[in-house]
């Protein structure tokens, strides 16, 4: 298991939908040398309105420290297109590998209610930032 990098979750609220994202740097998945670092996220999507929605589709917009972009689309999360009625949740835990020691992610969940109505809920933008070491004392 990784290391939380913040003990605060990045989060964003859309329509009813909260969304909060927690990331971890994932040192034994990772090796520098071959330029792979490894994070892992969790998401938590709240539904706080008062509409039922499901999550159709993701877009993730994935940035590393050199400004590359890459961007990732596909339907639903970790197989999954959850249907969130008021006051339901749905967590998950997926990953990102980049060929940089840092990043950023942001994105977006397609929603569509039961009327058929669709629309973006924001993820956040988090950092993906190796963990600070501390401090040693020589």
């Amino acid at each position: 298991m990784g290391r939380r990098l913040d003990p605060v979750p990045y989060e964003a609220r859309t329509r009813g939908l909260l969304v909060r994202v927690s990331p971890y740097f994932l040192p034994d998945q990772s090796d520098p040398q071959d330029r792979k670092w490894v994070w892992g996220y969790d998401v938590e999507i709240e539904n706080h309105g008062t509409e039922v929605v499901q999550l159709i589709s993701r877009h993730w917009v994935i940035t590393d420290a050199l400004g590359r972009v890459e961007e990732v689309e596909g339907d639903g999360v970790v197989g999954e297109q959850p249907l969130l009625k008021p006051g339901e949740a749905f967590r998950y835990t997926s990953g990102c590998p980049l060929t940089t020691a840092s990043g950023v992610m942001e994105g977006e969940y397609r929603m569509v209610t039961a009327d058929g109505e669709t629309f973006e809920a924001l993820i956040p933008p988090f950092s993906l930032d190796l963990p600070d070491p501390g401090r040693v004392v020589n």
